[in-house]
């Protein structure tokens, strides 16, 4: 099996090197192509108007100067000797759940792989906030992977479908197994806006993300998470609302 990873965190994130662990409990024929720096919040840009740059820093590992979108096609097109049989992005630092996949990085990797015919998988390691950005936070991710990826590497999925895996901030041994669920959603308005001065006096604003509330309905992710379970959610990229075409239709047809 040839196994294609990337990420939002760039090339040297502590959760590649995870998802490589989770990837050689199934195989050695393995290649990265990620961003070099990171890339969260960038959703599924692609970059149009400067080059991209390719970087090898190793046998089968590489950096693009863009995007997790950038570096998918870079991987397929440019660095890989054949198609990957998947492509697994994470693990992130971070959840990516309800519709905050809409921003995600990590998610739209795998939405690239999904688009270009290939079973993409997306990881995510919740945090607690504190620890969150300097202490190793994926013991769940490592001890659950392996567990999560073996089923999903045998389940056949549509074309342009690709799933969304989130372990929650626990020890390994305190995860109370995993669980098929839907998207679920936040009840707010996205994030804050924090104004500032920079050291020059000048001002300048930053996008808070503070804790949000939201509604645990039944059966999502949020809920999973939450009671302690790893989440496995199934995308898929037509974002037509069926139910609306017929009286749109009526209206204009």
């Amino acid at each position: 099996m040839k196994i294609l990873l990337t990420n939002d965190d760039g090339v040297h994130a502590p959760g590649l090197d995870v998802l490589e662990e989770i990837a050689r409990h199934f195989s050695d024929d393995i290649w990265v192509c990620a961003p070099d720096e990171e890339q969260s919040g960038m959703g599924h840009a692609l970059t149009l108007t400067r080059p991209v740059r390719l970087r090898k820093h190793g046998e089968r590992r590489f950096s693009v100067t863009g995007t997790p979108t950038d570096a998918v096609t870079m991987g397929l097109r440019q660095v890989m000797d054949g198609a990957p049989d998947v492509i697994l992005s994470g693990v992130n630092r971070g959840a990516n759940l309800a519709d905050d996949i809409t921003y995600s990085g990590t998610v739209s990797a795998a939405i690239e792989g999904a688009l270009a015919g290939i079973r993409s998988i997306a990881l995510s390691q919740v945090t607690s906030k504190e620890g969150a950005a300097t202490e190793d936070t994926f013991e769940a991710a490592r001890a659950w992977g392996p567990k999560v990826l073996g089923p999903l590497l045998d389940t056949p999925l549509p074309r342009r479908t690709l799933v969304n895996v989130n372990f929650p901030a626990l020890p390994g041994d305190a995860v109370k197994g995993i669980r098929a669920v839907r998207q679920g959603f936040h009840d707010y308005s996205r994030g804050t806006v924090v104004e500032g001065r920079d050291p020059r006096g000048f001002q300048y604003y930053w996008f808070g993300l503070q804790a949000i509330e939201h509604s645990l309905d039944h059966g999502t992710d949020l809920e999973a998470i939450d009671e302690g379970c790893v989440s496995v959610t199934p995308l898929q990229l037509d974002l037509t609302h069926h139910a609306s075409l017929g009286e749109l239709g009526e209206r204009f047809g």
